[in-house]
């Protein structure tokens, strides 16, 4: 054999290739299959932070802890709440959906005060909408302000995922100046507090919930397609849960905002300081492609539930023309500028690089 075979030197391309190889594998696993969680999300244990809502034994802890399994039969769903209110908060879940068969099935994670202000409660949806085996994942976010149910702000959305088959991160921003919904790390929802809202911006303490039911009268299709129970039970999963916020003693709920607002400074000045607190430059573009490829339905473009649109909403008019009045897209639209990235992940989930610009 040639002595420079034997050399070390000799080796050096094929071992720059051998690493070049195990780092693209890396990359690729990182970004088709379970998301890197860089969000930098403090997680409580299940028992720690939270309490059995409804569904008897359809509410299961995890043997570890770290998360619970709600189950939805013919008989029962199932849901669970946080063990206190919290003014202002980052409401966080890796979340893992049923599979198969799941029209007409809602998995709800969201914010609310409900059972304290029965007519005037807040509230911050997060709504998975079933499916139909075979079709995208549909779900919708959602903002209610002091009872204010008559005017929704529905957004729909496609997911550029399987949710059933892994853990996928969603979390809900609420602090005193806006809202940020996440999937994983991308915003996919900001909605900046202003004068003109009034008290329609959510302001009282709000417990976390996370329910599995049936909603066959409207989930899937507008109710079209019901829950056959056939593939039953179906089994949400949440795990690594989260608890940023400002717990509130029940004796001060009904305190003004302004003695909830002093209560509550320093814990709002650290949430605000958090890195998922504000929207980078990047993340703004990672919204907004989310927004260009996968939102179906925006309440501002409703102009026939809305003539006038509500007072947060900015018109862009090129955005608009793609929309009927109904509030969704028009066929076709989703796609049209970009169609060979159509079912490709926004910027954040498609990149494994710097955490720190991921946030």
């Amino acid at each position: 054999m040639d002595p420079s075979l034997r050399s070390p030197s000799f080796l050096l391309p094929y071992c720059f290739f051998f690493f070049f190889l195990l780092f693209t594998v890396a990359t690729t696993t990182a970004t088709e299959g379970a998301p890197a969680d860089r969000l930098n999300v403090d997680t409580v244990p299940y028992a720690h932070g939270f309490r059995h809502l409804f569904g008897d034994s359809n509410c299961a802890p995890f043997v570890d802890g770290r998360g619970v399994s709600l189950l939805l039969d013919r008989f029962t769903g199932a849901g669970f709440i946080s063990s206190d209110m919290y003014q202002h908060g980052f409401y966080s879940a890796k979340i893992k959906l049923p599979s198969d068969y799941t029209a007409g099935v809602v998995v709800a994670f969201y914010t609310s005060n409900g059972d304290v202000f029965e007519k005037t409660h807040d509230e911050l949806d997060i709504e998975f909408l079933g499916n139909i085996r075979g079709k995208k994942w549909r779900f919708q976010t959602n903002v209610y302000g002091n009872g204010s149910t008559y005017r929704g702000r529905e957004e729909r959305y496609t997911l550029w995922f399987d949710p059933t088959e892994d853990f996928h991160r969603y979390s809900i921003l609420w602090t005193p100046d806006n809202i940020i919904f996440y999937v994983d790390d991308v915003p996919i929802r900001e909605m900046k507090k202003t004068e003109a809202m009034g008290g329609e911006y959510p302001s009282k303490p709000m417990s976390l919930y996370a329910t599995i039911w049936d909603a066959s009268d409207w989930a899937t299709s507008g109710g079209r397609y019901k829950v056959n129970y056939k593939y039953a039970p179906f089994t949400a999963q949440f795990k690594d849960l989260s608890l940023e916020g400002c717990p509130v003693d029940p004796a001060i709920l009904r305190s003004s905002t302004a003695d909830l607002a002093s209560a509550c400074s320093a814990a709002a000045t650290s949430l605000q300081s958090k890195a998922y607190s504000a929207v980078t430059a990047r993340g703004r573009a990672a919204m907004r492609r989310f927004r260009q490829r996968y939102m179906y339905y925006y309440y501002c473009y409703d102009s026939i539930r809305y003539p006038v649109p509500p007072v947060e909403c900015a018109i862009d008019p090129f955005e608009r023309s793609r929309y009927h009045d109904t509030g969704r897209l028009k066929f076709g639209s989703t796609h049209r500028r970009r169609p060979r990235r159509s079912t490709a992940a926004p910027a954040y989930y498609e990149s494994a690089d710097n955490g720190a610009d991921a946030q």
